[in-house]
């Protein structure tokens, strides 16, 4: 691995909207044990770096691995360099070419493979919160992904009207498209007051 990597994200129209934030409780729970511990907490860094900086960005290879608790080792041995090597094995991120990575930004939910690899309690739970998800009603499934988008949109610095014809465009019904814009633009409004003010 040389001295920098360059990561890019890897966009994907299914995966954006159905999958999981790396950061998220399901990744912790299910994706956890596949990816390890050391790969995911680099998935959940490119995520953060990515809605920082979200045409990609160059990072140092020896100060993000001491960032991540790895030592400031480089080269292919590297423990960056074998997370990476993970991250690339389970489809969460691709080479494109020497020091550059095109990274998921949302994890796919695991497949039936790795599911059968977690421990029994594990595999419950998923089937437990896979079956909450069908009982949900597609309607509250659809504003719950729509409202995530457009709060990431906002904290991003994008103006609510582009986002709202982002979300008709990607296949949201127009009505759950305005109540999100509306949603988003209260919690946003809250999110950015300073605390001592509330």
């Amino acid at each position: 691995m040389p001295t920098t990597v360059t990561v890019v994200p890897w966009p994907d129209s299914v995966i954006d909207q159905l999958g999981f934030d790396p950061r998220s409780t399901y990744a912790e729970r299910f994706w956890l044990p596949t990816l390890g511990p050391t790969s995911l907490l680099l998935s959940r860094r490119l995520a953060a770096e990515l809605d920082r900086a979200p045409d990609g960005v160059t990072l140092p290879v020896a100060e993000t691995s001491q960032a991540l608790g790895l030592g400031p080792r480089e080269g292919a041995n590297a423990p960056l360099a074998r997370s990476f090597d993970r991250l690339v094995q389970f489809d969460v991120a691709r080479v494109m070419e020497a020091g550059m990575y095109a990274v998921r930004r949302m994890l796919p939910p695991i497949n039936r493979r790795h599911l059968k690899r977690l421990p029994p309690a594990l595999q419950t739970a998923h089937t437990e919160w896979a079956e909450a998800q069908l009982a949900e009603r597609p309607a509250a499934n659809a504003r719950r992904r729509a409202r995530r988008l457009a709060i990431v949109l906002l904290e991003q610095g994008e103006d609510p009207d582009p986002i709202e014809q982002l979300l008709i465009a990607t296949g949201f019904h127009p009505s759950i498209c305005r109540e999100t814009i509306e949603w988003a633009r209260t919690e946003h409004a809250l999110l950015t007051v300073e605390p001592a003010a509330r």
